[in-house]
């Protein structure tokens, strides 16, 4: 319905309600996202509303991103119990600054858009490598950050393409980030398998159900609902 929740809200879910330790909610939900957004880019592409040079500045960024971080991840010992309120501190924070990025989204891209409009090819295209590895640390070690926070900052940095192109784009380089962090996960054994098959089976109704819905819902409302619901398992997360 809204084209964010499955890492914004899918992982602070199994942490919160389920049990779940951080390090596997993430590793988990990433593999996950990694089947769903290929379909959601095979769909997308059909549609002509993929912009592959976008995405391959944004991978440029995001790979070797997510392979160091990982790396780093391997070494600490994030399945550690020790470690799970330090990851539950940053997806909280990370959480937190998605729900800001959603709420005050026309306003930011109003604010930042002009300032990019008119900046050269090469300057944007530096920008966006740098923006994806921003994302490929947070995505990997939150599962957070490729829909909101990277849809929020493409429409800042191509404020003349379609938002179906922006969208399109974000989740076709969500695909190869999601794989190789979700391989990663799974290398230092924070991937269960049985949660990611329960995931998929309730998430084909779930797309679904969700895509009949977005047709007849307004931004206006799903985007301040969505945004509250963040900052309040931010916060609890935060806190907890």
């Amino acid at each position: 319905m809204t084209g964010v929740g499955g890492g914004s809200l899918m992982t602070p879910l199994l942490v919160l309600l389920f049990g779940f330790h951080p390090a596997t909610a993430v590793g988990t939900d990433l593999l996950y996202a990694s089947v769903t957004k290929t379909v959601g880019t095979a769909v997308h592409n059909q549609r002509k509303t993929v912009d592959w040079k976008i995405v391959l500045s944004l991978a440029c960024g995001s790979v070797p991103s997510a392979i160091a971080t990982i790396y780093v991840m391997s070494r600490v010992g994030t399945l550690a119990q020790h470690a799970a309120g330090v990851l539950n501190l940053i997806l909280g924070a990370t959480l937190l600054l998605t729900g800001i990025s959603v709420f005050f989204r026309p306003r930011i891209i109003r604010w930042a858009g002009p300032r990019f409009d008119h900046a050269s090819a090469r300057s944007v295209s530096g920008w966006t490598v740098l923006l994806g590895f921003a994302l490929g640390i947070l995505v990997s070690v939150t599962s957070v950050g490729a829909g909101a926070l990277g849809t929020t900052a493409l429409l800042m940095l191509y404020p003349t393409l379609p938002v179906a192109r922006i969208a399109g784009s974000d989740i076709a380089h969500a695909v190869p980030l999601t794989l190789i962090a979700g391989i990663g996960h799974w290398l230092i054994g924070s991937v269960d398998f049985t949660l990611m098959g329960a995931l998929l089976v309730g998430s084909i109704p779930g797309i679904i159900i969700g895509s009949l819905l977005a047709t007849k819902s307004s931004d206006d409302v799903l985007r301040p609902i969505l945004a509250v619901t963040l900052l309040v398992v931010a916060v609890r997360l935060l806190i907890g």
